[in-house]
């Protein structure tokens, strides 16, 4: 029972408890012990660490993760302080996730699908401090929780490792064990329970099954639903004059070129921060009207010779039809610094085409 002397309602309970793959990163905790036995065995500001969690059968360096923290466990320095709850199962997580202080996750970015734990916790008001992935990353508010930056400093794992333990260590000893023991004259931590109404009032609302069917109503089956209906009216004439447009754009879309081209010649130097980017495209579209086909600009922010995502996009202006060629322009101000790939892509435009990928075709430039 020594193990279990110092829990009371009155320490700072710290959980993580979930399948342990190794992506999880359960072991970040650990990479200092000497810095994490003085964060726990403080006697002023003592802190509690609740594990639990199962491993894959097949996974061996899950199993070894559970391992080593047991291990931990019983080291003299850390009895009491870090507790493995054996025979994790729906109750216990229930439990844990309704009971701690503070929801711990560390995932390896930006391998989170969801984090469902730090989803259930806050529910009850518990805390989050996790990376911002998976949902933190839309969930996080300050004042509602600690998080650790979305963004990689290092591609060699180890070392985003070692920064992001760093980080650990530093967010619990100078944020969150000081905010949680800072009492007012009537022995009430006035920040912390700002931290939980925040929680609950702020960060909950955008999580609830509630808000996930609202969402799909109104952003899809909603719409899907007025568009079939508009497809029905009048016999299905709207139905069968899509099928007779898109037989048209297929006919026509191999047909499709660039006439001209004209965009900035970085050789002639750098575009600055806030110039407008202005390019001018004039494709051939023969056989199709000027409201048939659009063409947008994409721009990619390189890092390390790779464009990881989209960092802009924009539809291109149509501002001349003659001779079945289309004139398009675009003029924007570059708001971020930073080396850019940009491409331009050409996609079929009709009024009955609900979202893009009804009609998939793209051709880029």
């Amino acid at each position: 029972m020594k193990s279990l002397a110092a829990l009371d309602e009155k320490t700072l309970i710290i959980g993580f408890a979930r399948r342990f793959a190794t992506y999880k990163r359960a072991h970040l905790l650990f990479t200092n012990l000497e810095r994490l036995s003085a964060i726990v065995n403080n006697q002023e500001r003592p802190v509690i660490f609740l594990f639990s969690g199962k491993a894959h059968p097949s996974d061996k360096a899950g199993q070894d993760l559970i391992k080593r923290i047991i291990e931990i466990s019983r080291m003299p320095e850390f009895v009491g302080k870090i507790i493995f709850l054996q025979d994790y199962d729906m109750t216990g997580g229930k439990l844990m996730t309704s009971s701690v202080d503070i929801w711990l996750n560390t995932p390896t970015r930006p391998l989170e699908a969801s984090g469902t734990s730090g989803e259930k916790a806050v529910m009850n008001g518990v805390v989050n401090f996790s990376v911002l992935d998976g949902w933190w990353a839309e969930g996080y508010l300050p004042e509602a929780g600690w998080a650790i930056e979305e963004q990689r400093s290092f591609a060699d794992q180890q070392f985003q490792d070692e920064l992001d333990a760093e980080i650990i260590y530093n967010t619990l000893e100078q944020e969150i064990v000081p905010t949680y023991y800072k009492r007012n004259k009537n022995g009430i931590p006035v920040d912390w329970v700002k931290y939980i109404k925040n929680t609950i009032a702020k960060v909950a609302p955008h999580f609830t099954m509630q808000r996930m069917l609202e969402d799909y109503y109104t952003r899809f089956y909603e719409k899907l639903f007025e568009s079939g209906t508009k497809m029905k009216s009048n016999g299905y004439d709207n139905a069968r004059n899509l099928v007779h447009w898109k037989n048209k754009i297929i006919a026509a879309w191999d047909n499709i070129s660039v006439d001209s081209l004209k965009i900035p010649d970085v050789n002639k130097g750098f575009i600055k921060f806030g110039e407008h980017f202005v390019a001018e495209i004039i494709l051939n579209i023969p056989g199709l009207d000027k409201e048939d086909i659009g063409v947008e600009i994409l721009l990619g922010n390189k890092t390390n010779g790779d464009v990881k995502k989209i960092d802009f996009s924009m539809e291109l202006e149509q501002v001349e039809f003659k001779n079945e060629k289309a004139k398009y322009t675009c003029s924007f101000p570059l708001k971020n610094a930073g080396v850019y790939d940009y491409s331009f892509r050409i996609f079929p435009k009709h009024s009955g085409l609900r979202y893009r990928m009804d009609f998939p075709l793209v051709k880029w430039v």
